[in-house]
């Protein structure tokens, strides 16, 4: 450890004041980034735990979440108390158990406390109450509903009064942001409504935005806005007919060549016929009933008791002129009653609203593209693929008109000057990042290059150092093997210098490594 030390200090001190203070700040800036990671990476993801709590409940909760160590947050103005996203189940569960939220003013919540000491007011103003929490919390279920807020209006029932007046409702509805709530949204919450209040007509139930403006119409038959609805209806009708008839324009004259106009009148009301058709029964037919009488009579000449009888005259009266039947009197009579079945049709028939009364359809083709096409040829196509009916007085008008290309053209060079500067944003991106990095792969070479120099330098430097102790002990030993006499005389006197010479040159025979790197160091420090 202490070599490892040693060496990385050793590397510290080679480097100039400037690479210096380029590993001091990496480094620093190493560790700040680590922090920041590792704190970013041990910070729980908050979820909200309640939302819209009273201050009384706010504060019961936070306690309970203090005293149970659960680490919390408060946003929204001190209504809602977030939890780590993990933990949010089961603290919910937990303060549940202790009672918490206590004060919930919503839904059927406010029903817990009631007992017998409750007057029937309250009781009925606790039910409303009851009922507005639970239609706003289920409305708000619906995608792009915010929040809502519900008012009821439930009249007392009377027992013994013939008049009665209906409930009502009202709806305020606040949407996500850049959000509108689509006719079929409308429609469910007034059916949702009128269907959780008894005797609730969805004609009553009015639904606003936030924007102040009314989604319902009481006039309709569904009191939603049959305006809206009828409106939608027309533009998919036409959309739908205008794609038609583009598709095979683009097909003949090629894309861009043509547009087409849909203009169509359809019919909302709703028409209830009542008819009945009477048939006559085919030959053959046997009859339901047949009923037959006969009448006879047979009596004395002369009238009633011998008298003569006469010929009754115009003025009802007998003529006694006339002579009387010489034979008897008598008649027959008979009738014969038949009754035929008859064919009976009964129809009811409902028109449903939205029936085409009319379509009106224009057409401009492109001069420059349709020269060769005759405008007869493509009406009689269109009308065959959309079913024009003349008798109906639909229309239909094709003609052609040179198109004026001026915004297509400029469009189309702002298009290409876009996608030109795009290129070559892209092309300076990458020559700029080329450079960078031929930059910092210079830099790093140079760089290498004068550590590799200063390596040399230290190492030439080194190597002069012990060569030339090792030649002065060399010529020490020389001069004593030569003159002992003179070596005894001063070896008195250099004893200690000889030893520590001695110990000198057997450091370096034993580690040369660990002293040359003891030598580069004084070398670099400064003096």
């Amino acid at each position: 450890m202490n070599r490892v030390v040693a060496r990385a200090r050793q590397v510290f001190l080679a480097l100039t004041v400037g690479q210096r203070m380029a590993v001091l700040v990496g480094t620093a800036a190493l560790l700040v980034g680590a922090f920041l990671v590792v704190r970013w990476v041990s910070t729980p993801s908050y979820a909200p735990l309640y939302t819209d709590l009273s201050g009384a409940d706010a504060s019961a909760v936070v306690d309970e979440l203090e005293a149970q160590g659960i680490p919390y947050e408060i946003s929204d103005g001190g209504s809602t108390v977030m939890v780590p996203r993990s933990d949010v189940y089961s603290t919910r569960i937990a303060l549940s158990g202790q009672g918490l939220p206590a004060s919930s003013d919503t839904g059927y919540n406010l029903l817990d406390d009631s007992d017998l000491s409750t007057s029937e007011f309250k009781e009925q103003t606790d039910f409303k109450r009851a009922m507005e929490g639970e239609l706003a919390n289920t409305i708000e279920a619906i995608d792009g509903v915010e929040n809502s807020v519900v008012h009821l209006s439930i009249p007392e029932k009377e027992v013994f009064s013939d008049d009665k007046t209906d409930p009502t409702a009202s709806v305020l509805v606040d949407t996500a942001q850049g959000s509108t709530l689509a006719p079929e949204q409308v429609q469910a919450i007034v059916h949702l409504v009128a269907s959780s209040i008894e005797g609730l007509d969805p004609k009553k139930v009015t639904v606003a935005d936030a924007t102040g403006a009314v989604l319902t119409n009481p006039d309709s038959e569904s009191g939603v806005g049959a305006a809206n609805t009828q409106a939608t209806l027309v533009r998919e009708y036409q959309d739908g007919l205008r794609s038609e008839i583009q598709a095979v324009l683009d097909r003949v004259v090629g894309p861009g060549n043509s547009t087409a106009n849909v203009t169509a009148d359809l019919n909302f009301d709703t028409a209830i016929t009542d008819s009945r058709t009477y048939q006559a029964p085919e030959r053959n037919t046997p009859p339901i009933s047949e009923s037959t009488s006969t009448e006879t009579y047979n009596g004395a000449p002369g009238g009633a008791n011998g008298a003569n009888g006469g010929i009754v005259g115009p003025d009802g009266q007998m003529d006694p002129a006339a002579p009387g039947d010489a034979g008897d009197a008598a008649y027959e009579n008979s009738q014969v009653t038949r009754d035929n079945p008859v064919g009976e049709v009964v129809e009811h028939r409902e028109a449903a609203p939205g029936e085409v009364e009319s379509v009106h359809i224009g057409v401009v083709l492109d001069t420059a593209a349709s020269a060769a096409i005759e405008e007869d040829l493509v009406q009689e196509l269109i009308s065959a693929a959309v079913g024009i009916r003349p008798n109906r007085g639909d229309t239909i008008e094709v003609t052609k008109m040179a198109f004026d290309r001026s915004a297509e053209e400029a469009a189309a060079a702002e298009l290409a000057a876009a996608e030109a500067a795009d290129a070559r944003k892209a092309r300076n991106d990458i020559l700029l990042a080329v450079g960078l990095s031929l930059g910092i792969a210079l830099l790093l070479l140079l760089a290498w290059f004068q550590a590799h120099r200063r390596n040399k330098k230290r190492e030439k430097a080194t190597t002069y150092v012990v060569e030339q102790l090792r030649a002065d002990a060399a010529a020490r030993t020389t001069a004593v093997e030569r003159a002992p006499a003179v070596a005894v005389l001063e070896a008195a006197d250099e004893d200690s210098a000889s030893a520590l010479q001695d110990e000198l040159q057997a450091l370096v025979e034993k580690q040369p490594e660990d002293v040359a790197a003891l030598l580069r160091g004084w070398l670099v420090e400064p003096r």
